[in-house]
């Protein structure tokens, strides 16, 4: 179990942050079917695949890591923008399910090369 511990909390991790961005997309009264309509959009990424396994992992984590949409969504809130703060939080969102299921950031090695396991 111990052994195990890292990978848990991560995955708990990702669980928790995706609770509370859904909890303030929602709390802030923003349209669930946005959520809804545009939680896969950063999966598009991995159409950088298509030109290799190097260029895939590097489209794929850059849209993958939470540094963007954190920006996004704190750039919304200070210039007073709605839609950059929901685009924030629904890509936050996406980030957090990954997570929470397994999926995390990729190697250059191979698509099911993960920094949180084989998958």
């Amino acid at each position: 179990m111990i052994d195990r511990l890292p990978r848990l909390l991560l995955h708990a991790e990702g669980a928790a942050v995706a609770a509370a961005a859904i909890a303030v997309y929602l709390y802030a009264d923003y349209p669930w079917w946005l959520l809804v309509a545009l939680a896969l959009v950063p999966d598009l990424s991995m159409l950088g695949y298509l030109a290799g396994v190097r260029v895939g992992a590097v489209a794929y984590d850059a849209v993958h890591t939470y540094a963007l949409p954190v920006v996004l969504a704190t750039a919304g809130l200070i210039a007073h923008s709605e839609l950059a703060i929901q685009l924030g939080l629904i890509w936050i969102t996406h980030i957090g399910v990954d997570r929470a299921l397994g999926y995390g950031l990729k190697y250059p090695t191979d698509f099911k090369d993960t920094h949180l396991q084989h998958v």
